[in-house]
């Protein structure tokens, strides 16, 4: 540690990566991907699109040109982690200060805290779901006062949590591991799952032949468009929380090569695939059960025998495989950015899993199961124009060169104005405000039902707006200021 570095801004674990831990190559990131597409929220999302009147075809589609367009901020910003092995909480003070970069830091740390609940709050119940099918009854019970879930539901969900706790005890490595192992796994259940259903069902059910309700003579004749592009936006803002820090993880890639290789084969096509796969499954359930069952574990919960066993097992170790590195890398690092000399990588996941214990995940989710994608735009909305600022900055204002010691001094090239640089700042506020009509409108219908038809149209669009809007905002502010 150089001695012009302020403890206050370092530690051990947001120094950048050395050469002995860039052990990442192409194949790791190619896992890491796989492990984290194939995940249940990841599995229905394609569902979504097909009641909103998509034939399958177009939300798989849909699916697949969303993660397209969403790879390209992530290798865009993944290079800087690749080029100087900063995790992004350090990134983000190039252009937000040594201060003020606290700020994206926790707009993403925040986001991340909600989904680890969530998805700790799938697993809890996917052991709830195995436990009823191991006893042969359902485990019930009285909801217990104050809590609105059973006993079993609480035992099962701190069970969980303690799993994912022993990773966040073993570090980044445990991690990595985990998923290298696991995503040749999933994708071998992948294929049995849809041999399975092809034996029972005989076919690949009706969902499938099932024209798209926007073509000609359809329900929504004419209207594709106009639902085309929320979706397309929501599916973007699924990974958008990735796009901003997956320095986290290029930070350990052995060379630029291993990312943009890795992401590339890892993203888009892996979650095209799901797509599909989900699609022709519950396509043969319609065939089965008469209905069309998009929920993974209520599918697993109707096999019978070693299936349902197998099944639960595999989407077990997928939920914590994903949570993990989805929902739990990026906040460890952005909490011990707000305070390194008290807070390292380890202290960063207790807090984020702390969080997620007392924000009682069921009780969101009750209030927002139908807001889910609300939220998701809603998010994009904010993360969208961080990303617009990182990438301007690293590549128009910058050139791809970073000072590394001084991402680390108080009153380094970084500080700015008190350790902010204001033009980041105002360029956030700018590129997140004509978003706020849609999104008040959006999240609360009843109370704000008079928006403009034109702030809607905008919503539908929020993390695109708001990554163009931020990024010119944020260049014409620092014209002049350009560091070579």
């Amino acid at each position: 540690m150089m001695h012009t570095e302020s403890g206050r801004l370092w530690n051990e674990d947001l120094a950048p990566t050395t050469e002995a831990q860039r052990n990442w190559r192409w194949y790791h990131f190619a896992a890491l991907w796989v492990g984290m597409v194939m995940c249940i929220p990841a599995y229905t999302l394609a569902a979504s699109l097909i009641e909103g009147g998509m034939s399958a075809l177009q939300a798989v589609s849909t699916v697949f040109i969303a993660n397209a367009i969403v790879l390209i901020p992530m290798l865009l910003i993944g290079h800087a982690g690749a080029k100087y092995g900063i995790p992004y909480a350090v990134l983000a003070r190039t252009s937000f200060g040594v201060q003020g970069a606290r700020l994206p830091a926790l707009m993403r740390a925040i986001v991340a805290c909600g989904w680890y609940g969530i998805q700790t709050w799938f697993g809890g119940q996917m052991i709830y779901t195995l436990g009823g099918v191991l006893l042969g009854h359902p485990l019930g019970g009285d909801a217990l006062p104050g809590l609105g879930i059973n006993a079993a539901q609480l035992v099962c969900f701190l069970l969980f949590w303690g799993i994912q706790f022993w990773y966040i005890f073993h570090g980044m490595d445990a991690i990595r591991q985990l998923e290298t192992y696991t995503a040749p796994l999933k994708i071998l259940i992948c294929f049995v799952l849809l041999g399975w259903v092809y034996q029972k069902a005989g076919s690949f059910g009706p969902i499938l032949d099932q024209p798209s309700q926007f073509a000609e003579g359809g329900k929504k004749a004419g209207q594709f468009w106009s639902s085309f592009w929320p979706s397309l936006t929501a599916m973007i803002g699924f990974w958008a929380t990735l796009a901003l820090n997956i320095p986290d993880f290029t930070r350990f890639a052995k060379s630029q090569r291993d990312q943009v290789l890795g992401q590339t084969i890892g993203l888009p096509a892996p979650m095209g695939l799901l797509a599909l796969l989900a699609v022709i499954v519950t396509s043969a359930t319609v065939v089965l059960y008469g209905k069309a069952i998009w929920d993974p574990v209520d599918l697993a919960s109707r096999m019978t025998g070693a299936a349902v066993l197998v099944a639960l097992i595999i989407l077990l170790i997928d939920t914590v495989s994903v949570n993990l590195a989805a929902n739990l890398v990026g906040p460890a690092y952005d909490f011990s950015a707000l305070n390194p000399e008290k807070i390292s990588y380890k202290t960063g996941g207790y807090i984020t899993a702390g969080i997620a214990l007392v924000m009682m995940p069921w009780k969101i989710l009750e209030t927002t199961q139908g807001y889910i994608f609300t939220w998701l735009i809603g998010y994009s909305a904010l993360l969208g124009p961080i990303a617009g600022i990182l990438i301007i900055d690293y590549y128009f204002i910058r050139r791809t060169r970073i000072e590394v010691a001084a991402l680390y001094q108080e009153q380094g090239i970084y500080s700015y104005q008190n350790g902010w640089n204001m033009a980041a700042v105002a360029a956030f506020i700018l590129g997140v405000l004509p978003n706020i009509p849609g999104f008040l409108n959006a999240a609360f219908p009843a109370s704000f039902p008079d928006i403009s038809e034109i702030w809607k149209t905008l919503y539908t669009y929020a993390w695109f707006l708001g990554l163009m809007l931020s990024g010119v905002i944020y260049l014409l502010l620092m014209k002049g200021k350009r560091v070579a």
